[in-house]
Formats: structure tokens, C-alpha cells, sequence
């Protein structure tokens, strides 16, 4: 699986993007700081559609198409 971030031109990153590691049942993790940056949200391109990934005030993600 591959995705494309894009940056918000307004927000400057401030954190490097953290490799995948293994999470405790054998599946790969990456945090949401290491995918948002510091930014409220980004665009993840999948087979060719986009999609949004958003934090929430209280702390959730949103991915909407």
C-alpha cells in the first residue's frame, strides 16, 4: 500500500516522519503526529482517489473521500 501526502503550504513541519515499527499483535504502526506533522489534516492519495485525514478537537481521526 502506498500513500502520497500532501503538505498545507500555510503550516510548517516540524516533526520528521517516523517509520512503520511492529505493534504488539505483529502489525505495522505509524503514529498520526508522524502522517499530520503538526497540521490539522492532509491529503492521502489511494489507487488513485483522495482522501482527507483530519484531527478532531477532541482527539479523533476522520478519513472522508
Amino acid at each position: 500500500m502506498s500513500a502520497v501526502l500532501t503538505a498545507t503550504p500555510t503550516l510548517p513541519t516540524t516533526a520528521p516522519v517516523q517509520e512503520a515499527r511492529p505493534a504488539a499483535d505483529g502489525r505495522h504502526a505509524l503514529d498520526s503526529t508522524a502522517l499530520l506533522q503538526g497540521r490539522k489534516a492532509v491529503t492521502i492519495v489511494h489507487n488513485g482517489a483522495f482522501y482527507q485525514l483530519q484531527a478532531t478537537k477532541l482527539g479523533k481521526l476522520i478519513l472522508t473521500k
